[in-house]
């Protein structure tokens, strides 16, 4: 095949895609460890194949690659031939958060096909401040939660709610992946893109999936990412009982490794403390490995940089709690690690505690308010100006009438959005709910006030029923129903 040539490429029967698919053959295909890629006429879709071709005529390579693409595919509804459970609304959810290959290539050797990331995935030509050229580059985290952050424009490194925004994107579809019994097994900068400016992930590398029991895993991860009992038992045999492979818990010790990274731009063990003398490469090894050690360790504070201003004490309790279970606890003890939905939930009520910081020079533009009584940015230092509004939310226990029980909170700022997950107890804020808003909350002629945009029944605490377009003043000790409907949330305000 020459350079510049447009080939016909035979796909598998059953493919969405038809019977066949062109590529265009390019000397200079980007190349990963285990496959290269050409790309479609319109490069609306990759086309892989092995490095190695063994490696695609290996039986256990294909069955296995057969299963990612078909029944553990969240990105196909399982009419269609998908994962089991996965609507048509769901598969399409993950379609834009996972590259899952879609089809697979029969000739002129084994491969696959892919959907090519979203454009807000790769960099423009105005993406870097000091001349570098990233112009088509994908936007691997590590552009902006290292030290190569500082190269990056202004406009495209996003804010601290934008940042919380794809921690919440990772965590949900990684526990989408571990509810179909899938291990990632490469979780790391390279293998989840990041867009700031959205606030949203997705996940590549998807053909090397762990089976547990009945694919292993293929690679070891990337550095700085792989699980310390992973890096500590690389001495012993693949086979040996003593090795620890990639699996969901080792998933569950790089997710946050890049929630961290995200939230506090920095990396969670990688702090002063030298664990060998004898070069960089052994120390580097132990400090990721049998030596790990958190930086915010309450118990050991050796490896604690000196300037660490923002914490995780600056975060929401929940979030604090579950990086000391993964970082203190779970860091050599895999069965301590929290659950990606545990993430996904903390991360959730995280963001419902959102303000904004009113200092118009902070880069980080947005807080987790932690404490009502002091409202202060943890980046900058300002305290807000304006009084505290929480919206406690309670809804009514089952056979229990009149007897409420917490549901939820949400801390109010101009502007602020309510969905079906503010207004019922039976809607949960996953890839299942609606995205329509059906209240806001706005500042208006000093009053704070929440306005009815489509909740049906809503009710001020009058009792009066409050109409679409209409709205309820946000006063201290406020009561009042965000729907009549037998499921619908109470709301109690608090002023502070």
């Amino acid at each position: 095949m020459l350079s510049g040539q447009t080939v016909t490429a035979m796909l598998e029967e059953g493919s969405p895609l038809g019977r066949t698919i062109d590529f265009v053959v390019d000397a200079n295909a980007p190349r990963g460890g285990m496959k290269h890629t050409f790309f479609t006429p319109d490069r609306k879709y990759a086309v892989q194949f092995f490095n190695d071709p063994r490696d695609g005529l290996n039986p256990y390579i294909q069955e296995r690659i057969r299963a990612i693409v078909s029944i553990y595919n969240p990105t196909l509804s399982e009419q269609a031939g998908g994962a089991l459970g996965n609507t048509e609304k769901t598969a399409e959810y993950f379609r834009s958060r996972f590259c899952w290959p879609v089809a697979i290539v029969s000739q002129p050797e084994f491969g696959i096909v892919c959907p090519t990331y979203p454009q807000r995935f790769f960099f423009g030509g105005n993406a870097s401040t000091n001349g570098l050229n990233l112009r088509g580059k994908d936007k691997k985290s590590n552009w902006f939660t290292g030290r190569l952050r500082k190269y990056i424009a202004p406009e495209e490194k996003g804010d601290f709610r934008t940042m919380l925004s794809a921690a919440i994107c990772l965590s949900r579809s990684v526990r989408r992946m571990h509810q179909a019994g899938l291990a990632h097994s490469d979780l790391s900068c390279n293998n989840v893109l990041i867009d700031p400016q959205s606030g949203s992930t997705v996940v590549i590398d998807i053909d090397s999936l762990v089976v547990p029991g009945k694919y292993p895993p293929e690679v070891c991860g990337t550095s700085g990412y792989i699980a310390p009992e992973v890096l500590a038992t690389l001495e012993f045999d693949y086979n040996d009982p003593r090795r620890r492979l990639p699996c969901v818990s080792t998933d569950l010790h790089a997710l946050p490794v890049l929630i961290y990274e995200y939230l506090f731009l920095r990396h969670p063990l990688k702090g002063p403390k030298i664990h060998s003398a004898a070069s960089a490469e052994e120390d580097d090894f132990l400090a990721m490995g049998r030596e790990a050690l958190f930086i915010e360790n309450p118990g050991d504070r050796s490896n604690r940089p000196s300037d660490l201003k923002v914490t995780i004490q600056s975060l929401s309790r929940g979030l604090e709690q579950l990086f000391l279970k993964a970082f203190v606890d779970g860091l050599h003890d895999p069965a301590q690690r929290p659950a990606a939905m545990e993430w996904e939930r903390e991360l959730l009520r995280a963001w419902d505690r959102l303000v904004r910081c009113d200092n118009p020079a902070c880069e980080m533009k947005w807080f987790i308010l932690r404490d009502e009584n002091s409202p202060v940015c943890p980046f900058c230092g300002t305290r807000l100006r304006d009084r505290v509004i929480r919206l406690g939310f309670k809804s009514m226990m089952r056979g229990r009438n009149g007897v409420y029980r917490d549901n939820g909170e949400a801390i109010a700022y101009d502007g602020m959005p309510l969905y079906d997950w503010h207004i019922s107890s039976t809607v949960h804020n996953d890839e299942k709910a609606g995205t329509e808003m059906r209240a806001y909350i706005c500042r208006h002629n000093g009053m704070w006030l929440l306005v009815n945009n489509g909740a049906e029944g809503m009710t001020s605490p009058t009792g009066r029923l409050v109409p679409k377009g209409q709205a309820v003043e946000l006063k201290d000790g406020a009561v009042f129903r965000m729907t009549d409907r037998d499921d619908g949330l109470l709301c109690e305000v608090s002023v502070y």
